[in-house]
């Protein structure tokens, strides 16, 4: 999710010169993203454990349909500024970006349709140079380092860190204070992960981030950013009253090294505890991406995740299940027993250069092997200690 990058681009750019009307920086966008996850054990209940994008084995899927109207602000500019963000999606994808009392209940079936982002954007000139950015409104969760944008991220399939220890959607209001060229304070509040206002909360407390991150060190080659975040997070329906003030706490710092101008290394840490589930997670994740031709990068992504009780990594067997567990209502769901998770993933980005109005196209196959570290047989059915899967994925955007 590249933290900041992904609350307000750093670089946004609208058209600014005198004259020229504010709605001449509204663009459109289109991306269509479709893929398979193949696993020679084909387990009976058609899942890959651990998975939640690219979960169902050895079937081919439209992952998502995003349709994107947007009018960026410009921080190059001293100025008050107004924009905003409008996406839509229709695909797998939806059934776990869904947001309770939002979208949960528009389509239930396998694709489903969500509006993963739709926010006001403002630049505000206050308390520095380079001000304020304030967004209000759905918004992608800022933590980690893979977004939700298949388009933005080496992989098909995402880490455990990724699915199981970050947000993906908020309802509320995110800030961005950048207080030099070097240095941007990030704080903000919502509902809850998944969860909106009234009837789609699924307890009656707030949630919210605070953060630092450096997005320019060592001359621009290091970027280094931490993002906290408390609140409770669990259902009341599931755990009762104490639901309400169980705090959830996330905490995750990530660094990115451009080392050459082709080699890109990253490392995330990611620390989870929830007081009312009596859970913690602990994980490490390595990133390597290198260019070996301006249109193809090798890449490397290897992993370590702790699940101190099993309750943190789910497998949803149906559907409606991610969204049920959110909302705390019974869901068909597999967990396995406390486990140290280890996985690897390589794989290939091929992304050529393309025209007659395309914008980008990918082509990403990967090789990914997961395995208990502690003899613990999550995997296939709960029937083994390890599991293959062979991913492949096209993207192309408009």
């Amino acid at each position: 999710m590249m933290a900041f990058a992904a609350t307000v681009p750093r670089h946004a750019h609208a058209a600014s010169s005198v004259g020229v009307s504010w709605w001449d920086a509204v663009t459109v966008g289109a991306q269509i993203e479709g893929g398979i996850s193949a696993n020679p054990a084909r387990p009976a209940n058609g899942v890959n454990f651990g998975a939640l994008f690219g979960d169902r084995a050895n079937q081919p899927q439209l992952d998502q349909i995003t349709v994107t109207v947007a009018r960026p602000i410009d921080e190059t500019r001293a100025a008050y500024q107004v924009g905003f963000l409008l996406r839509g999606l229709y695909g797998a994808d939806g059934r776990y970006f869904n947001i309770a009392g939002v979208s949960d209940h528009a389509l239930t079936g396998r694709y489903q349709v969500v509006p993963v982002q739709a926010h006001i954007d403002l630049h505000l000139p206050w308390l520095s140079a380079h001000g304020l950015d304030v967004q209000t409104g759905i918004l992608a969760a800022p933590m980690g380092i893979e977004t939700l944008d298949p388009a933005t991220r080496p992989f098909y399939t995402l880490a455990y860190t990724t699915e199981f220890s970050t947000p993906f959607e908020h309802v509320g209001t995110m800030a961005q204070w950048h207080l030099d060229d070097g240095l941007d304070v990030l704080f903000g509040v919502d509902t809850g992960n998944q969860v909106s206002f009234g009837g789609g909360d699924n307890n009656r407390a707030a949630a919210g981030y605070f953060g630092l991150g450096a997005p320019s060190l060592a001359g621009g080659r290091l970027a280094v950013v931490y993002l906290g975040r408390v609140g409770p997070e669990d259902a009341v329906r599931a755990l009762g009253s104490s639901a309400n003030h169980a705090q959830r706490f996330w905490n995750d710092l990530n660094l990115t090294w451009h080392a050459t101008d082709r080699l890109i290394l990253t490392g995330e840490f990611n620390v989870l505890h929830d007081e009312g589930l009596r859970a913690d997670t602990v994980s490490v994740v390595s990133f390597a991406s290198y260019s070996l031709t301006p249109t193809l990068s090798l890449n490397y992504r290897g992993e370590i995740f702790r699940d101190s009780t099993g309750l943190i990594v789910t497998g949803f067997l149906s559907d409606d299940a991610y969204m049920r567990a959110v909302r705390g209502l019974p869901a068909d769901t597999q967990n396995a027993p406390a486990t140290t998770y280890g996985a690897l993933t390589l794989g290939v980005d091929w992304h050529p250069a393309v025209r007659h109005g395309v914008q980008h196209f990918r082509l990403r196959p990967e090789i990914r092997f997961d395995r208990s570290l502690n003899g613990t047989r999550p995997f296939n059915d709960l029937r083994d200690t390890g599991m293959f899967t062979f991913g492949l994925d096209a993207i192309v955007g408009f």
